[in-house]
């Protein structure tokens, strides 16, 4: 049996899938965020967004980025958009920028569907699925966040209480 959990530890370091233990300056821990091996970076992209202009990630760097990945048929989608929103609010726009980014394409129902949540978030449309691939979107919602080097720093796949305090001043501790 041991030896299984030695194979076991073997190829997850391998892999890059184990990073060690948390250390005590891992800010995302309170949001039980998924660390991502250190270094990696964020895959580029230039999306077009809802208002019909695009946006992309190099005109970003400076800021942390978050990038949350949803459809208007996801139920937890639905659930974390209003704490999404009082979040942005929240947080300084000359340090921060959250985006989401659905592969749903449906403009006008988009729109319905954030009027009907009171939100104003950005949407960005990734039609051909080219980012949720880079990212590694595998189930929604699935949250990302980048640093201001434009580097990986975590993610995390289902819902979060994304206001509730100890959310906003873990973000809080990420922007300098």
């Amino acid at each position: 049996m041991r030896s299984r959990c030695v194979q076991t530890f073997a190829l997850c370091v391998a892999l890059g899938l184990w990073f060690g233990p948390a250390s005590a300056d891992d800010r995302l821990a309170a949001l039980k965020v998924g660390r991502v091996a250190p270094g990696t970076t964020a895959a580029a992209f230039e999306l077009t967004s809802l208002g019909g202009g695009s946006v992309g990630l190099a005109q970003l760097k400076g800021k942390v980025v978050v990038l949350n990945f949803w459809a208007t048929w996801c139920g937890p989608c639905k659930e974390e958009m209003p704490a999404f929103e009082r979040l942005r609010q929240q947080l300084d726009p000359e340090r921060f920028v959250l985006l989401t980014i659905t592969t749903d394409l449906q403009r006008e129902g988009i729109r319905q569907f954030l009027t009907n949540l009171h939100v104003q978030l950005p949407v960005l449309f990734d039609e051909d699925q080219a980012v949720s691939q880079a990212y590694l979107v595998r189930a929604l919602p699935t949250t990302v966040f980048i640093d201001q080097q434009g580097m990986l720093i975590g993610r995390a796949v289902g819902p979060r209480d994304w206001d509730a305090l100890h959310a906003v001043q873990a973000l809080q501790r990420l922007m300098p």
